[in-house]
């Protein structure tokens, strides 16, 4: 996307896109800044933000205009307060949209790793000892390297697009699918007791082995596995993400065990199958 703004001749039109910047910048983004100064500050912010990600074009853009800005600073004559909050706006803009899509897998648009590591751990130390707890399931795509093989790489990216889009058709408010990395995904679900969030799961393994996979491919079949766990209100925050991670993986590990195309969770200590072990299918 470019950002043009024709009312001030020493604008120079810039792309927004991925940031991956981890710390917050030293601007006031809601007020706006006081003076070019700070203009030049989120310039600077922007083009690291670019830089770390491999941008180079896109950094050196508005790292040009940071440096002309305080270049020029004490010899032009100053923005008059309406053109001046324009630029304002155009880069709140920019910071806005290059931060959301740090936080997003660029081919599925689910949230990425980090988003993912910094979320779940912030869920976890404000879990309410009253709540009803949160549930973290890991979710892995049946034989998908069998479909990129067989049918190749744009066809597999079709799938994980696809796979994505049911997995969040039925979130309930709050909860939230990232992409863990290849063909697994994790869907948090904040405030679930664990009967609603093994029925969550096992509608979601059943839309996903319903769909019609035809439509991309005559033939096509996928299915996933999924390992879920839940954390309590009332257990103590000492377990972060990592940990509640590796839970589910054990129980990702289960669900193939048992076949695939199947939810493994825990109840009463002891590994059980969504219906197989209960009434939920």
């Amino acid at each position: 996307m470019t950002n043009r703004l024709d009312t001030h001749p020493s604008w120079r039109p810039s792309e927004t896109g991925a940031s991956t910047r981890s710390q917050p910048i030293d601007v006031d983004l809601v007020n706006g800044p006081r003076d070019t100064t700070e203009l030049v500050d989120i310039h600077e912010s922007i083009a690291q933000a670019f830089a770390t990600q491999g941008r180079w074009q896109l950094a050196y853009s508005h790292l040009t205009e940071a440096l002309r800005l305080a270049r020029d600073s004490q010899h032009v004559t100053p923005l008059i307060p309406e053109q001046y909050q324009r630029q304002v706006d155009e880069l709140k803009r920019a910071h806005a949209e290059a931060v959301d899509a740090s936080l997003r897998d660029a081919l599925t648009a689910s949230y990425n790793r980090r988003y993912l590591d910094q979320k779940l751990d912030k869920l976890l130390a404000e879990q309410r000892r009253d709540g009803e707890g949160i549930a973290v399931a890991l979710i892995d795509l049946d034989h998908f390297k069998q479909v990129n093989d067989t049918h190749g790489h744009v066809v597999g990216d079709r799938v994980l697009q696809q796979v994505v889009a049911l997995l969040q058709a039925d979130l309930p408010a709050g909860a939230f699918c990232a992409r863990y990395g290849g063909e697994e995904f994790v869907l948090v679900l904040p405030e679930a007791n664990p009967w609603f969030a093994v029925t969550t799961l096992e509608r979601a393994r059943v839309r996903v082995a319903e769909h019609n996979w035809s439509s991309i491919v005559p033939g096509l079949v996928v299915t996933i596995s999924a390992g879920l766990t839940h954390r309590p209100g009332w257990e103590l925050p000492q377990r972060d993400a990592e940990w509640q991670l590796r839970r589910a993986d054990d129980l990702l590990y289960a669900a193939k065990r048992a076949g695939r195309n199947v939810v493994a969770y825990r109840r009463s200590g002891a590994i059980r199958i969504a219906g197989l072990d209960d009434n939920c299918r």
